[in-house]
């Protein structure tokens, strides 16, 4: 026997349940479980037969029969009884909350421990907050250093106070509003306080011991420390601290030039700090296409923040309120002098208090617990999702490890974790975006590459905007002329690469993104641009031609 789940829309009652009830019973299911709240039926059928005749038959009995989907082979989670919860859920960020939602539509009852604030990186100290600075400092470098707005003039010294200020208000709003506000909403439980495992059924909590059928992990992450002689007798800001600054210091070194060291230091350059980037690597995103290194470098340079590439680390002092970094770069020995150093050198998962080997889940070299296609850990009654799992650290990604988590856990359903296509946005300006396959990863794969590479004073829309450093880049199976990845350095670029996504996961091709109206004077209009480019010189076409 197989077990299905079908979504089943018009039925309002317990007399509509029957009747899809007698409607799958009649057509030959069993083990039929009907809910009108859920939307949903659950049964089963003998192996070879046809999930076809169920929607037909639920069609004939006047409801509108949905996606089916195969329960897993595994007893589906009887809920309510002989444990506290049915779902416990450790951590209160996006895939928290997203699996809580879902969770509690089958009827679980759910609980969400939380040792800080509710809400998670993302409203708190990741995203929101440094997002609606980075708008502040982008407004602030434009009255400043752009004449064409007739604004070209040595503006007062920024308030950073008063902007750490407002930003703290949007944080409290929004947290309340899209994350404190919903648990009352939708009914789940709220414990405060830091969450150990005991077995692989119960987790302590304040002194309590509190027992489920299922759990998600989903505790995040933290910055990381790099091991550099010194630093830890320094006083280092992180992406967490450097965010609640009151006043902008007159230099900044950053070690670290991933998304968040660019978007940080980009900020505090245009607040009106000497801004200095170092990292290890020879060159910025290494693991993005070399041409959209060389456009954000050749973009942050031109704005006059420093860049200091293949640094090796010697030590690091402090001399009074100046943090001093000795560096050797090159073969020669230097030394970066700031007031204020941020370590922006990646995450570390907060996965060391959980007692974790207790319940039976293995992590990885880096904390990082390791999960499967379904999001199970190596315990199958738990799952983890997140910046906890190291896999894209992007919130989006972890609503939605956290919904599958749930419809796997507590729903019964089989559904495995596709990330194949998932957009990155980095919001330096130019802004940074990227989906699919890069040049060098296609070619890995075997694919034999195509490839376009436009710079982005092609684009109309640059050019009036008279800010024209960056690329647009296509790489496609040269064979088939199938989108693989989709690569952009431009204003509005996180805009941009939600056409690119749709391209990418529904395998569009060259022609399809030639043949298809883009607007006039936007930035979307480079990725069509970046499709001529393949065989033409778009430098050499009239407006709009094709």
């Amino acid at each position: 026997m197989k077990r299905y789940r079908i979504s089943v829309q018009g039925m309002t009652c317990t007399g509509c349940e029957e009747h899809v009830a007698v409607a799958l019973e009649n057509m030959g299911a069993s083990g039929i479980e009907v809910d009108y709240h859920r939307g949903d039926a659950v049964f089963e059928l003998p192996n070879g037969q046809g999930v076809e005749t169920a929607t037909k038959a639920i069609a004939e009995a006047n409801y509108q029969p949905g996606k089916i989907e195969e329960v897993q082979s595994q007893e589906l989670v009887q809920l309510g009884d002989e444990v506290d919860y049915d779902y416990i859920i450790i951590g209160s960020g996006g895939a928290a909350f997203s699996s809580a939602i879902e969770a509690v539509k089958y009827g679980a009852k759910v609980a969400i421990i939380e040792r800080d604030t509710v809400g998670g990186t993302c409203v708190n100290i990741g995203c929101v907050p440094s997002k609606t600075l980075l708008r502040s400092g982008e407004i602030n470098h434009l009255a400043k250093n752009n004449p064409f707005i007739g604004l070209n003039t040595s503006a007062g010294v920024v308030d950073l106070a008063s902007l750490i200020e407002q930003k703290n208000e949007l944080v409290t709003d929004l947290r309340n509003s899209k994350y404190v506000d919903l648990i009352d909403e939708y009914g789940f439980e709220l414990i405060k306080g830091e969450a150990k495992f005991v077995d692989e059924k119960t987790v302590e909590v304040n002194g309590m011991r509190l027992s489920a059928k299922r759990f998600l992990i989903a505790t995040g992450a933290s910055p990381a420390v790099p091991n550099i002689p010194g630093l830890d007798e320094v006083d280092y800001l992180t992406s967490t601290t450097l965010l609640e600054l009151k006043a902008i210091p007159k230099r900044l070194t950053v070690i670290g030039s991933g998304y968040i060291g660019m978007e940080l230091g980009q900020l505090f350059h245009n607040l009106g700090s000497e801004v200095t980037l170092m990292q290890r690597s020879p060159r910025l995103l290494k693991e993005y296409d070399p041409e959209i290194s060389e456009a954000i470098a050749q973009a942050l340079t031109e704005q006059g923040i420093n860049l200091v590439t293949g640094a090796s680390f010697e030590r690091i002092e402090q001399d009074g309120d100046i943090k001093k970094v000795y560096v050797e770069v090159d073969g020669e020995k230097r030394i970066i002098e700031a007031e204020q150093l941020l370590v922006a050198t990646g995450r570390t998962p907060y996965t060391e208090t959980l007692n974790l080997q207790t319940a039976g889940v293995e992590v990885g070299s880096r904390g990082e617990i390791i999960i499967d296609e379904y999001s199970k850990t190596t315990n199958s009654r738990m799952c983890a999702a997140g910046d906890v799992t190291l896999g894209p650290q992007f919130v989006y990604v972890a609503a939605h490890q956290g919904k599958i988590a749930a419809e796997n856990a507590i729903g019964g359903l089989n559904k495995k974790l596709d990330l194949e296509v998932v957009p990155g946005v980095t919001f330096t300006a130019p802004a940074i975006a990227t989906v699919g396959l890069t040049e060098q990863q296609a070619k890995e794969k075997g694919y034999e590459v195509k490839t376009s590479v436009m710079p982005l004073d092609a684009v109309p829309r640059a050019l009036v905007n008279r800010e024209t450093t960056g690329v647009f880049k296509l790489v496609a199976d040269a064979k088939t002329l199938k989108i693989l990845g989709a690569h952009v350095v431009a204003e509005n670029a996180g805009d941009v690469i939600y056409a690119a996504t749709l391209a990418v996961k529904f395998g569009l091709t060259v022609e399809d993104l030639r043949e298809t109206l883009a607007p006039y004077l936007t930035m979307s209009e480079g990725l069509k641009l970046a499709a001529l480019t393949f065989d033409k010189d778009v430098s050499k076409l009239s407006c709009c031609a094709e």
